[in-house]
């Protein structure tokens, strides 16, 4: 498939900042996923080719935050495994899915993390940081399998939950529970693509030139994730999510 330059800097544009925001919160998927189908994507393929971003978007933060010495692998390994797991399934489900269940979901999505964003589910996370434990809890291990499910199938606004998880469920405190997660949806993500690429629903061309962008954000975002605020970045996100859900919902 061919793309005109003006696509291609839609692409990049949104990737930078999805990027941005995957890095230090989540639900840049948001941006990105109803854009690749604004471009002509069918829902799976969106879906699909929205995980190449995201593979080389997460393998610059980790190595940053890494470098930061923000992340253990020996200690993440415990809620890594899990949420691998749930991704096989999830990625699995949405490769057979029909596409109008498929896009039904997706626009469906959208307006709900927009509620979800609009109550700024970052206060809560960041004012109940505890201290994180050895080794996870059994239950916990469960949640990050389904957050895993949920990664797989769609990605979009998964990073609020595993904010959610590392921070509420764990103990983390925001900084280092990004970097974990970051971590967590490389891992993920490298499995869960490796099926959607077996299933031949990825759009290799959009998926690089998207990756350009989400990379080039993640890189400001993981370098600087401590002197970086998010205030203004929720306006901006509310405002596009609304718009998409209405676009892939109703036109």
């Amino acid at each position: 498939m061919d793309i005109s330059l003006l696509n291609a800097f839609f692409l990049i544009l949104a990737g930078l900042f999805a990027g941005f925001i995957n890095t230090l919160a989540g639900s840049g998927s948001l941006i990105t996923l109803p854009l690749l189908m604004f471009l002509g994507l069918s829902p799976h393929q969106a879906n699909a080719t929205n995980r190449v971003a995201i593979l080389f978007q997460n393998v610059v933060a980790v190595r940053n935050f890494k470098q930061q010495g923000l992340i253990n692998y020996r200690s993440s390994l415990f809620l890594l495994i899990p949420a691998v797991v749930g991704s096989i399934i999830g990625a699995s489900i949405a490769v057979n899915i029909s596409e109008t269940t498929l896009n039904l979901f997706i626009g469906s999505l959208l307006f709900v993390m927009f509620f979800v964003i609009l109550l700024k589910p970052d206060k809560w996370v960041k004012t109940q940081a505890g201290q994180a434990k050895e080794k996870p809890a059994f239950w916990q291990v469960i949640i990050f399998f389904f957050i895993g499910v949920y990664g797989g199938f769609i990605q979009a606004g998964v990073g609020f939950f595993l904010l959610a998880g590392l921070v509420l469920g764990v103990g983390y405190d925001l900084i280092k529970a990004n970097a974990i997660k970051v971590l967590i949806v490389l891992a993920y993500t490298a499995i869960a693509l490796g099926i959607f690429i077996w299933s031949g629903q990825v759009n290799y061309l959009y998926g690089i030139i998207l990756a350009i962008g989400n990379a080039s954000g993640a890189f400001i975002a993981s370098k600087y994730a401590r002197q970086i605020g998010v205030k203004y970045i929720r306006y901006i996100l509310l405002a596009t999510v609304f718009v998409a859900g209405i676009k892939v919902l109703f036109f």
